[in-house]
């Protein structure tokens, strides 16, 4: 493991777990930002038939660097009438319920912030201060938009999070376990293992998981886009009726970490899904590693591997985006009440009984 190493090579364990806590921020998660605008600006771009930004950089691949430095130099504006307590601490509180998920996360076999068991629960429940964020962002903008945005994304992502927990609950009833290094680790030598083809079960009961796994996996899938508030589930910062949503009165640096935690739960939820049904950080294939007798060579590949596969759930997530129309907010309710909630009940129900027949 990473702390292990730093721990000897430091000889300090305070030392040691400071460098890990800040790795994913600015090894993955800053540049990943960068990346992954530049990225949603190109997709959208090339499905209108246009170019997207060209004029920074080759291609314009260097136009998030200026964006972020503009953001950076932008004035720290506060409208009078706001709470200023509660409105400066909403964006830190939204990007720490975000930033902390990703203790949980395991990158490769040998890198994962912190190895609890409740992994998957624990990031369930660490993201509810986004929620806690986002509404005190809305109440002390002291702005009827933002306001109403708030109270739509708190109302969301609370309804959206039971489906996601029916369907997590149903992948401990089959693997026995929440945490996610253990459900990668399950998963590993080939993908006819992973649990989205009915896991490393075997027999008549692994057919059986396959149809019901490919269900709870596309729940799963759209409730976590709902979770992030990407489209059609955007409703919380509709521009067509809310201006900008909860985070309309913010500027600078302050709407860049709302921006920041926007797209750190983008991976962190394309992540969860990939650890659950795509193996996580394993080949599908094997290792070079193993076959080049090169063990070093093998964590490198698993990061590569696991970056690759949150890296296509964020294409879909982008794709999506400019395929769809935005659901209204008494569609979205229905759809998740009427339609996920009970099919993700009927999934758990028929898992429970293959398990114990």
């Amino acid at each position: 493991m990473m702390y292990d190493w730093l721990y000897n090579f430091t000889g300090s364990s305070i030392l040691a777990m400071f460098i890990v806590s800040l790795l994913p921020l600015f090894v993955f998660i800053l540049p990943f930002a960068l990346f992954a605008v530049l990225m949603e600006r190109k997709v959208s771009a090339h499905m209108q038939d246009r170019l997207g930004p060209m004029r920074v950089g080759y291609h314009g691949i260097l136009q998030t660097v200026a964006d972020i430095i503009k953001l950076l130099q932008k004035e720290d504006i506060v409208a009078a009438a706001t709470d200023k307590n509660l409105f400066n601490l909403a964006p830190v509180l939204v990007f720490i319920g975000s930033y902390a998920a990703f203790a949980a996360i395991p990158f490769s076999g040998a890198f994962i912030g912190s190895q609890i068991e409740l992994g998957l629960i624990y990031i369930v429940a660490v993201t509810g201060l986004v929620v806690a964020g986002i509404l005190m962002a809305g109440w002390a903008s002291n702005n009827k938009y933002s306001l109403l945005g708030a109270m739509r994304a708190a109302a969301q992502i609370i309804s959206y999070e039971i489906p996601t927990l029916l369907i997590i609950l149903t992948v401990i009833m089959i693997t026995g376990t929440v945490s996610l290094y253990t459900l990668s680790e399950m998963q590993t030598a080939y993908f006819w293992n992973w649990l989205i083809l009915g896991g490393p079960e075997t027999g008549i009961q692994k057919i059986l998981f396959i149809p019901l796994m490919m269900a709870g996996f596309l729940i799963i899938y759209i409730s976590t886009l709902a979770e992030v508030n990407r489209t059609p589930f955007d409703i919380p910062e509709a521009e067509s009726e809310l201006v900008s949503g909860y985070h309309t009165e913010y500027s600078g640096m302050k709407f860049a970490m709302f921006f920041l935690a926007e797209y750190a739960n983008m991976f962190a939820v394309s992540a969860i899904v990939s650890a659950i049904f795509f193996g996580g950080y394993q080949s599908p294939f094997g290792y070079l590693g193993n076959a080049l007798n090169l063990p070093w060579l093998i964590p490198i590949e698993q990061f590569s591997w696991f970056t690759a596969k949150g890296l296509f759930f964020i294409f879909v997530q982008m794709w999506l985006r400019w395929t769809l129309p935005r659901f209204r907010v008494d569609q979205l309710m229905e759809f998740c009440w009427k339609y996920l909630i009970p099919m993700a009940f009927v999934i758990l129900l028929l898992v429970g009984l293959i398990t114990v027949l």
